[in-house]
């Protein structure tokens, strides 16, 4: 029987996903959480990778060839981006391995109409003092960017049977990813 889950980490810009999703990573790419591979996906953004950020960049125009191909799973458009996880994870899926990608909540829909008993999704939270914090300091944005981007909020309703875990944020990254890490390895029932 394959077992394999989707995990849908999302949560605001400056919660630090990138940044546990890294630490994830380094601890269980090709891991095994109870006989079930862990695969982690990129993502394919109409921007230039930041640093600790596991993304292939895209000119808009490769984003629109791409997507015309049904190269992408999910995607979806943000601040002025592109978005999309490409198809392998559904090869992955097939192949009995749990799938960990960084979402968007509110694009959540896809994921759900797509994967939906697969699916089981990570919400990232943290204080928003901490938040417009780190969204100043990794420099994507300033000014009048910055504080759309910390003013942006999505409101969001957990889908009925489908899992959530939460990761809070605001401490140290260790704490965090590890409970990031323990929430990947588990398998609770579909």
């Amino acid at each position: 029987m394959n077992r394999a889950r989707l995990y849908y980490v999302m949560g605001p810009s400056g919660a630090g996903k990138d940044s546990l999703l890294a630490y994830a990573r380094s601890r269980l790419d090709g891991a095994r959480a109870d006989a079930v591979p862990v695969l982690f996906a990129h993502r394919y953004i109409t921007r230039a990778p930041s640093e600790g950020e596991n993304h292939i960049a895209l000119s808009h125009a490769a984003f629109a060839l791409r997507h015309s191909l049904g190269c992408f799973a999910l995607d979806w458009h943000s601040h002025d981006c592109r978005y999309g996880i490409g198809i392998e994870i559904d090869a992955w899926l097939a192949a009995g391995a749990n799938v960990v990608v960084n979402g968007s909540r509110a694009f959540l829909g896809q994921a759900v109409a797509r994967y939906g008993e697969r699916l089981h999704l990570v919400e990232i939270r943290v204080d928003p003092v901490v938040r417009a914090m780190r969204l100043a300091s990794r420099g994507r944005e300033t000014g009048e960017a910055l504080d759309r981007r910390v003013a942006h909020t999505v409101s969001w309703i957990p889908p009925e049977g489908i899992p959530l875990s939460v990761v809070d944020n605001n401490g140290p990254l260790e704490a965090a990813g590890d409970r990031l890490v323990a929430i990947l390895m588990s398998q609770a029932p579909h």
